[in-house]
């Protein structure tokens, strides 16, 4: 099964590829926008289902969506966003989207709608599809301090250090003074695992 991830933000394209082929029989690609992803189709070997982040450069709401889905012989295309609405979600699937996923389903539940989508079928998160939109808490947030999580914030958005220092004003040793207690806290090794706990927390 071969699968193109497009998402502007490299650290979140990452622990998408590693869910997919962690799962085993899935050939994760990737891109940066909404272009290299159209000319990723036009060369590269035919993809079972193209991903598109909501949120990223060229999508101009769904007209990404819709530009994707047209190319060739037709694409299977899903949206996959972290913010966007139940709304939204309901417009992509309107069009005929092959599905929408939610960047805070756990990775097995991902894993198994890539799969789902990709031979045929037409997937949504029922309980996104269906629960209000009302604030809850989350315990992995709940561990963390208001800075500590302006740091994840900042890493999953794909900042380095010195953006993240530049965006909240402060100092970079500062910044890697709060990742390195962010890190211990959430038991990650790296920015990219940290990333990925963010993602399956339902933080990004």
């Amino acid at each position: 099964m071969r699968v193109l991830i497009a998402d502007d933000h490299e650290l979140m394209r990452d622990a998408l590829v590693l869910f997919l082929q962690n799962a085993g029989g899935i050939d994760a690609n990737t891109a940066g926008t909404v272009d290299e992803a159209c000319d990723r189709i036009e060369k590269d070997e035919p993809y079972d289902l193209i991903m598109l982040d909501f949120n990223m450069p060229g999508m101009n709401g769904l007209a990404g969506l819709t530009r994707t889905m047209k190319m060739g012989s037709g694409q299977r295309v899903a949206l996959i966003s972290g913010e966007a609405t139940r709304e939204i979600a309901e417009q992509a699937l309107g069009v005929g989207a092959a599905g929408f996923i939610s960047k805070s389903m756990p990775a097995k539940s991902m894993v198994n709608a890539v799969r789902f989508m990709a031979i045929g079928e037409q997937y949504a998160p029922v309980e996104f599809m269906t629960t209000p939109d009302v604030p809850s808490s989350n315990p992995l947030a709940d561990k963390l301090s208001r800075r500590e999580m302006q740091m994840l914030k900042g890493l999953t958005e794909g900042k380095t250090n010195k953006e993240i220092a530049r965006t909240l004003n402060i100092q970079e040793p500062t910044v890697k003074l709060h990742m390195k207690n962010l890190y211990r806290k959430i038991g990650a090794a790296n920015r990219t695992r940290a990333a990925l706990i963010a993602r399956e927390a339902g933080l990004c």
